[in-house]
């Protein structure tokens, strides 16, 4: 059904990654046999006998990859504390941020079960700028997850966080995950679905 890529390896080093879909830590050992089934928004889905896990860019190096083989423009893995998300500011930019921009963001971000970023999946129901004062401005999104209970939902919106804060004149970001209305797959973009094979 997905149009992944798949490729066999073993852990060069031991590697902190991430359960999907719980959304635990966990550190797989060197030597361990994975199967890379998504290389998408910088960072890496991966199989293997216990079961299945992220793995960040910044850590490609222990499965033999580049972040670049990912396909993001940005370096992955850049996020703050584990499961940690909600407002996160960056001061430094002035002006307010491009839309397209943000959207454009916000498609490098993946759920790491799905080979199709948030946006085309549907799981974004808002994206606002508003005014902050002193040419600063807020962004504020809300977004939902496949699944009430989704462990990789603070994970998701952590990514989605980061890579808002990165475009120029986002001066702090708010992502809330909302579960009203429940994700469908009639959200799915006609080109989601095209990705995923449903049309």
């Amino acid at each position: 059904m997905f149009n992944s890529i798949s490729n066999d390896r073993i852990l060069a080093r031991d590697v902190e990654a991430t359960v999907v879909p719980s959304g635990e830590p966990a550190l797989l050992p060197a030597g361990m046999k994975v199967n890379i089934t998504h290389r998408l928004g910088g960072n890496f889905t991966v199989v293997c006998d216990i079961g299945m896990f992220r793995i960040l860019g910044k850590d490609c190096d222990a499965i033999g990859e580049t972040v670049e083989a990912a396909g993001s423009a940005q370096s992955a893995g850049e996020t703050t504390e584990f499961g940690s998300f909600g407002t996160a500011e960056h001061p430094g930019h002035t002006g307010a941020p491009d839309e397209d921009a943000l959207w454009n963001a916000l498609k490098t971000v993946y759920d790491p079960e799905v080979p199709v970023d948030i946006v085309n999946l549907g799981l974004i129901y808002k994206l606002e700028v508003l005014p902050l004062g002193n040419n600063r401005y807020s962004v504020q999104v809300a977004m939902t997850v496949t699944a009430p209970g989704c462990g990789m939902g603070p994970i998701i919106a952590e990514d989605a966080r980061n890579r808002l804060l990165a475009v120029p004149g986002a001066n702090e970001v708010r992502v809330e995950i909302v579960l009203d209305p429940p994700w469908t797959q009639d959200m799915i973009t006609e080109e989601g679905k095209m990705e995923l094979g449903l049309i």
